[in-house]
């Protein structure tokens, strides 16, 4: 297998042209086996003079080309690779498939877990992000930490360039909306230092509708209930990160990394619910209810990173320990205002406090090294604990004397303490100059400590899993690529899901675990084929997935118009599709990016009464980004975006669609000014049906789409030999400036870890 030291000097050694085409060739040969940060994968990507876009495990998009990086955040910047979906609550998907694990340089974090995510990229920089890898099928170095699915891992940017080199932004939206944010790096001998500081002011308001029918099952008789909402309020978020680096000699590095990262939670909501009797001939009730939310998320995050170099070429050993946490406080004030008063209501006022805690340990160690057979070996461990505390107090005051009274049906405490140890270890070999494959397993040990502290209720669960994985590449031509890949995983239920306690959403829903939930167990296989047409290059890939014991929600009435929703597991589901990518330049000035994604879905459920119902959903959605240089200082961007048909356990989600302008205008190499529109045709809906035996609903929210945001973008700092501008007039340093030792970016940097 080849190395960096033996390629410089073969590249002394050889004439040019001869020497182009057998390093062109040991390239694309290289590619096919290589994934993650190893050697032959920089050595790969050092020779062609770009990034890959995939490799033989994952898919690369580079965020750095998208002209709306520099005012947007981390949930625009997924919005914009393919296949991937987030919703305006922050909900991500992934071919349709919400159970998506999201790493940050390849470790869990506390943040993007659980509550805390859909917050947590809302408020993040997208120009803190160097590229997003999509990992469909993950191998044996990734865990099931945060979701058992396909991963999306944030790889963020960093530098370990000679000398200082840094960005500062400041963005002006409509309705208040503002964004500022400012980072940077500097790299001397053996110390390198990196860190940033960013401040945004954003938010979504929107009105909801919902219809909901409950049917008798023995009479077949309607009674019908609605709800009309409005939600306002924009939130703050702040964030602070640093890093340094330090070089011991040409073996060792070590790093620290620490970050922190603040986020307000102020909402006002005003809702009207409707009863009515069973036919709908009275109104059985009418009454407003305001809401006044407030409160605060706070994450930090802290890292140190060993990075050993040893005595053979190409092999490494890596140490990383990391510590993160996410909390969410809430503080919600309800008064309601009775035209009709509904039976049994009682309080005219009520508050509900709230939170929520997550604490993350992360201890890894992954090693490679080359075998003499031309193989390579991959090992590694994992040690990981994860404990969540939610707490919830509800009181009602009394009508007359306005005296707090706990509400004991609505207030509880739950702790879940969940410890894992990973053992794993792939073997990567090239069979011949047209085959490489690669195989690894994964086992885990898990141990699980449930305490529900209003009921007294404590559980304890263990048990082991065994992960294989396997990935093949065959090269049909200079220009064609062959890929396969299987891989099992797992998806644990969370804190929320496991918590058997009732939870208090509004006056229509309520929500509860259930500590019984298995892990729910997904096969997925993967055939994929890459090609080039002149300047266009183009990815088919063929895809399917079965889970069993999926972990989805059913909902059943627990008084006339209330709803509780909780996690079972439900039979089974199964997925299939046709996923497509085209890209490239169609002429000097323009360029596009189209892909799409042809899916079948389909979910086994036990319905309510115990009937076995199999529902089935077709859909087909895209994207497409087109690019155009207008002149040297001025580019345009335009982005469609459909979501097709989704189904949701009990029903199903609409199609949707969106589309958003950038434009960007270069007043000098360093200093441009950005303008983006989200949402041109302010269409952004979320519609969702449920059909069940006893339940007809509709709920739509609409959205607030349509957001211009402006501001100027300033790059700063030196360069050093073979820098290059990409068509943002950035400065970029080649393809291996994304992944030094010990590098940082918004907290949460570092050696992409396993």
């Amino acid at each position: 297998m080849a190395h960096p030291e033996d390629t410089r000097a073969i590249r002394h050694a050889q004439p040019a042209g001869l020497l182009a085409r057998k390093l062109l060739v040991s390239a694309l040969i290289g590619e096919m086996l290589c994934f993650g940060h190893g050697a032959v994968a920089q050595t790969t990507v050092n020779v062609v003079g770009e990034r890959p876009t995939n490799r033989i495990d994952r898919q690369v998009h580079d965020v750095k080309s998208d002209t709306s990086s520099s005012n947007g955040s981390a949930s625009d910047a997924l919005n914009n690779v393919p296949a991937v979906a987030v919703d305006p609550d922050g909900t991500v998907s992934l071919r349709g498939n919400t159970n998506v694990q999201i790493l940050v340089d390849g470790k869990p974090s506390a943040m993007m877990q659980g509550d805390n995510r859909g917050a947590a990229l809302q408020a993040m920089p997208a120009e803190d992000i160097d590229s997003i890898e999509v990992i469909n099928n993950p191998g044996a170095q990734f865990g099931n930490e945060g979701g058992g699915g396909p991963i999306l891992n944030l790889v963020m940017k960093r530098s370990r360039k000679p000398g200082g080199f840094g960005v500062a932004n400041a963005n002006y939206g409509t309705g208040g909306r503002f964004n500022t944010a400012t980072s940077g790096s500097y790299n001397s001998g053996r110390f390198g230092f990196q860190g940033g500081v960013n401040f945004r002011r954003d938010g979504r308001d929107s009105v909801g509708e919902l219809e909901r029918e409950r049917i008798d099952p023995a009479t077949g008789i309607a009674t019908r209930s609605t709800q009309a909402s409005t939600s306002t309020g924009l939130n703050d978020s702040a964030g602070l990160n640093g890093g340094i680096s330090y070089n011991l000699g040409d073996k060792d590095t070590l790093s620290a990394q620490a970050a922190y990262m603040k986020r307000s939670n102020d909402q006002n909501g005003i809702d009207r619910y409707q009863a009515f009797t069973p036919g709908g001939s009275t109104t059985a009730s009418d009454y407003m209810r305001t809401s006044r939310r407030s409160g605060d998320s706070g994450n930090y995050s802290l890292a140190g990173t060993w990075d050993h170099k040893g005595d053979v070429r190409g092999e490494t050993l890596k140490l990383d320990l990391r510590l993160s946490s996410a909390n969410i406080d809430s503080d919600s004030d309800f008064a309601n205002t009775y035209a009709v008063r509904p039976q049994g209501a009682r309080d005219t006022r009520s508050n509900q406090v709230g939170g929520n805690d997550t604490r993350i340990a992360d201890f890894t160690g992954d090693y490679e090294r080359p075998l003499e057979a031309g193989g390579l070996l991959k090992a590694g461990f994992k040690v990981v604990d994860t404990r969540t505390g939610i707490d919830t107090l509800y009181t009602d005051f009394a009508p007359v004397t306005g005296t707090p009274v706990v509400n004991p049906r609505r207030t509880n405490g739950f702790d879940l303490d969940q410890g894992n140890l990973a053992l794993y270890a792939s073997y990567q070999m090239r069979l011949n100059e047209y085959w490489g494959v690669q195989a690894g397993l994964r086992t885990e040990y898990t141990h699980l400590n449930i305490n529900q502290l209003t009921s007294q209720i404590e559980a304890t669960n263990r048990y082991f899993n065994h992960i294989p994985s396997a990935f093949a590449t065959y090269k049909v031509s200079d220009d064609t690529n062959l890929r396969f890949s299987y891989a099992h995983r797992l998806r644990r239920a969370n804190a929320g899901e496991l918590n058997p306690f009732v939870v208090y959403r509004d006056e229509l829903n309520e929500s509860s675990g259930n500590p019984k939930l298995k892990p729910a167990q997904t096969d997925s296989f993967e055939v994929g084929l890459e090609t080039r047409f002149g300047n266009l290059e183009s990815n088919l890939r063929g895809y399917y997935r079965e889970d069993t014991d999926t972990i989805q929600y059913r909902s059943t009435f627990v008084g006339d118009n209330v709803l509780l929703t909780r996690p079972e597991n439900l039979g089974g589901s199964r997925s299939s599709g046709m996923e497509f990518t085209v890209s490239g330049r169609l002429t000097p000035a323009f360029t596009v990016n189209a892909s799409g994604n042809l899916a079948r879905s389909e979910q086994r459920q036990f319905d309510t009464g115990g009937a076995d119902v199999t529902r089935t959903a077709s859909s087909l959605s895209g994207r497409v980004r087109l690019n155009y240089q207008l002149s040297p200082a001025n580019q345009v961007q335009l982005m469609l975006h459909g979501q097709g048909k989704t189904l949701t356990g009990q029903g199903y989600r609409e199609p949707t669609r969106t589309a958003n302008l950038s434009v960007r205008h270069s007043l000098s190499p360093a200093l441009s000014v950005v303008m983006n529109m989200t949402d041109i045709f302010n269409s952004q809906k979320m519609e969702t049906i449920t059909d069940t035996a006893t339940l007809k609903e509709t709920n739509v929210r609409r959205f607030d789409g349509r957001i211009v945001y402006v501001g100027l973008s300033y790059r700063f700092g030196g360069v050093s030999g073979g820098a290059m501008q990409d068509g943002r007039g950035e400065m970029r340093f080649g393809p291996g400036h994304g992944g030094a030792p010990g590098g940082f970016s918004s907290g949460f940097g570092g050696p992409p870890g396993r």
